[in-house]
């Protein structure tokens, strides 16, 4: 058995440890937004190892089991209280179990808890992934998985899904994504609901991804932020205003007595109704409908006076506010997660971002993505000797397999993107030949290689032929172009000739042209 005092000593320097590194993760100062929240996760993962630490050194403080005091007491005996007389036979007894366990356990390292503390420290979140298919590996930014394109690292708010469920709502009508935000930034999650539509299933559903997507975003965009703390505070506001009906959008609403008619109102017991002249009162009890019901019996009285006085007012049922609990919980709760800082202004930012996007071209577009691309990740560390080896070797650190540039080196990622050079293109003329990018395969078409190519299939390397890289096609083209040549020579061969007086040779068509206009 572990010696209790040596555990909680090494949970009192495990919390040190993790103190330390917390310091320093914090005392980090990145400028780029992604890596401002890599390093929040990074120090909320270190506080809730403290806190799971600090718990179970509570829990061994407390001593439970009471075990606490049977060991000090065989720390502490006296010489001579188990028999022969040593005081040193329990230090014995432990040295010897230590042995054994690390006779045992050969292979522990006793940095292995340091190294790993270091990485997570100074880890840069890229994760090395190896394919079957692929020799060299391909390196991941763990952050990718974590949050959608929309949310850029927790920039912005993805709220596309929120907007589709709110759509769906009968009687919310149709709402633009930026009127959406809007009304979000507002406090509020629906505007023109009444109480009986936010009873429904669908509302029910709405408000609930609504709030699971609030939460996970800030678990996973604001971790720093005791969030949990914020909820348990608003449900407790939420039951007191709940049971006092003063919750907003959600007050009990009290169902009035049908008011009496104006002037001379007469009420009908049977048919339960009034009638506001004597005339068609006097109509009404000669209709076979009032004496079926006359002759039924059972009158009803006015409701609208009781013994002369004003009938009761009748409330809506527990029951009924019992089902409209959840919802309103889920929308008070909600609504307080949207005023909490800094979401109202990550809305701001997120309507601003649709806005820019929207003003955008395609084009212009698929530039910001090719240049929002990131860039291949620098070398991993090395010591000098092995810096030395590779200098002599001249192998160059180059795992996304980049064109080099004139210093050598391989480009930037982005620029790689930008030109296209990942899309390859064939020539079957220049004998199957690759080129990458858009603007190396245009250019090849007036090099050498692809003229001797034409020349080989016997066709003129003209501008006719720009484009065209199947052998079965410049054949093809080459015949309709013949043909359109015959053609057209036949076409002047046929053409009549006319001359004027003055020598000026015409077509007969342009001559009877002129001719008709006076010009000749």
């Amino acid at each position: 058995m572990d010696s209790i005092f040596e555990t909680q000593r090494q949970t009192h320097e495990e919390i040190e440890r993790y103190e330390h590194a917390l310091a320093e993760v914090l005392l980090q100062a990145p400028t780029v937004h992604r890596n401002i929240t890599r390093r929040d996760r990074k120090a909320a993962e270190i506080l809730d190892r403290i806190v799971a630490l600090r718990e179970s050194l509570v829990r061994q403080y407390e001593d439970e089991p009471g075990l606490r005091p049977v060991e000090l007491a065989a720390l502490t005996a006296p010489p001579g209280a188990k028999g022969q007389g040593d005081d040193l036979d329990e230090f014995y007894a432990r040295f010897e179990k230590i042995k054994d366990f690390h006779r045992q356990h050969r292979n522990i390292n006793s940095r292995a808890f340091i190294n790993e503390l270091e990485e997570l420290v100074k880890g840069d979140g890229m994760e090395t992934v190896y394919v079957d298919d692929e020799q060299e590996p391909i390196i991941v930014d763990t952050m990718d998985s974590v949050f959608s394109g929309e949310e850029a690292y927790g920039k912005h708010l993805d709220l596309y899904y929120a907007h589709s469920l709110y759509l769906n709502l009968d009687g919310t009508g149709l709402m633009s994504y930026i009127a959406y935000i809007d009304m979000l930034r507002h406090g509020k999650l629906e505007r023109t609901l009444e109480t009986k539509d936010k009873a429904s299933p669908s509302y029910l559903n709405y408000v609930q991804t609504l709030y699971d997507y609030l939460v996970g975003f800030f678990n996973r965009a604001l971790p720093l932020i005791n969030i949990q703390a914020k909820l348990k505070e608003e449900e407790e506001n939420f039951a007191t205003a709940w049971e006092a009906g003063q919750v907003s959008g959600w007050e009990e609403k009290k169902k009035a007595a049908p008011a009496a008619p104006a002037g001379e109102a007469i009420w009908c017991g049977y048919c339960q109704k009034h009638y506001s002249k004597q005339t068609v009162y006097d109509a009404h009890l000669k209709s076979a409908k009032h004496q079926k019901k006359e002759q039924a019996g059972n009158p009803v009285p006015d409701p609208a006076t009781t013994n002369g006085s004003p009938a009761p007012v009748a409330t809506s049922s527990s029951s009924s506010r019992d089902k409209l609990r959840p919802a309103a919980r889920l929308t008070y709760l909600v609504t307080a997660l949207l005023a909490f800082p800094p979401i109202p202004q990550i809305l701001l930012d997120s309507r601003s971002e649709v806005e820019r996007r929207m003003a955008l071209t395609a084009r212009e577009r698929e530039a910001e993505l090719e240049r929002n691309e990131e860039a291949a990740p620098p070398p991993p560390e090395i010591n000098p000797q092995d810096e030395e080896e590779e200098e002599d070797d001249g192998k160059i650190y180059n795992p996304l397999k980049l064109p080099l540039g004139w210093d050598g080196k391989p480009i930037p990622f982005w620029l790689y993107k930008l030109h296209g050079l990942g899309v390859e293109f064939r020539c079957e003329i220049c004998s199957d030949a690759a080129y990458q990018g858009r603007k190396a395969f245009d250019k090849h078409f007036q090099e050498n290689k692809h003229t001797f190519g034409m020349r080989a299939l016997g066709l003129p390397n003209t501008k006719h032929f720009h484009g065209i890289t199947k052998i079965a096609d410049a054949l093809a083209l080459a015949e309709k172009l013949k043909r359109e040549g015959r053609e057209e020579m036949a076409h002047l061969a046929k053409a009549e000739e006319v001359e004027d007086s003055e020598g000026n040779v015409y077509s007969r068509a342009t001559y009877e042209a002129l001719k008709k206009q006076g010009v000749l």
